[in-house]
C-alpha cells in the first residue's frame, strides 16, 4: 500500500501492471507518494479512474501525509511552491526553446558530416567530426525524451523510441522517483564508491561491500 493525498491504496497487484514499472511503486511502499504521483502523472483525471478500485481507506486526522524522514513545514512549502509555479505557467513547455535546442543539435550533426566530407578522413578531421557528432547525440535525448512536449502518450512514446521501455521504467523513472536515495536510485547503484558521500551513505556502502563485522 501507499498514500496519495491522504488516501491509502492497495497497489500490490496493480504494481505489476503499472506502465511506469513496478519498482517505482515499490520504492514508496508504506510511504506517502503524493509528490511523486503529481510529478509523474500529467493527466490526473485519467489516472484517478484506476485509483478508485485500489482505494482501501484514508489516513487518520492525526497521521502525517508526508514521508517520515521529511519535515512537515518543508513539504508544505514545496507543495505550495509547486502550485504557484503551475499557476504561473512555468511548467508549460516553451516550444521556441526546444526548437532552438533542436536547431543547434542539427547544426552540430551537419558540421560533423561536413568536416569529414570536406577535409577527408585523416586523424584530425575525423576526431573533430566525432566530437561534434557525439556532442549532438549525447545532448539530444535529455530535453526531447524527458519533456512531455505534446501532452500525448503516443507522441511521448514516439520521442522516446530510441530507448527501450525497460530503461525508462527500471532506471530513468526510478532515478527521478527517489533521487540520491541509496539502493533506490540506480545512478547510485551503478558504482557506489563514486557516490559514497556523507557519513550515513559511506557506512551503508561499506557495510554492503565489506560486511558489518569489519566496520
Amino acid at each position: 500500500w501507499l498514500v496519495i493525498d491522504r488516501k491509502v491504496y492497495d497497489v500490490s497487484r496493480f504494481s505489476k501492471r503499472h506502465p511506469g514499472g513496478s519498482r517505482v511503486i515499490s520504492h514508496y511502499a508504506g510511504q506517502d507518494a503524493t509528490d511523486a504521483f503529481i510529478a509523474f502523472h500529467k493527466d490526473k483525471s485519467l489516472v484517478e479512474r484506476y485509483l478508485k478500485s485500489l482505494l482501501i481507506g484514508e489516513l487518520a486526522p492525526d497521521q502525517p501525509s508526508f514521508e517520515s524522514n521529511k519535515e512537515k513545514a518543508l513539504v508544505e512549502d514545496f507543495r505550495e511552491l509547486r502550485c504557484s509555479v503551475e499557476k504561473m505557467g512555468l511548467l508549460r513547455p516553451n516550444y521556441t526553446f526546444f526548437f532552438l535546442v533542436f536547431l543547434h543539435l542539427l547544426v552540430l550533426d551537419v558540421a560533423s558530416w561536413l568536416m569529414v566530407w570536406h577535409f577527408g578522413i585523416s586523424f584530425v578531421p575525423f576526431v573533430v567530426g566525432m566530437v561534434f557528432f557525439t556532442t549532438a547525440q549525447v545532448n539530444c535525448w535529455q530535453p526531447f525524451n524527458t519533456a512531455d512536449l505534446f501532452g500525448s502518450p503516443r507522441w511521448t512514446a514516439f520521442m522516446r523510441c530510441c530507448y527501450p521501455t525497460s530503461w525508462w521504467n527500471h532506471l530513468h523513472n526510478q532515478h527521478h522517483a527517489k533521487p540520491n536515495c541509496f539502493r533506490k536510485d540506480p545512478d547510485l547503484n551503478m558504482h557506489p564508491l563514486l557516490f559514497s558521500l556523507g557519513k550515513t551513505l559511506s557506512m551503508e556502502v561499506s557495510m554492503r561491500m565489506f560486511g558489518e563485522a569489519k566496520m
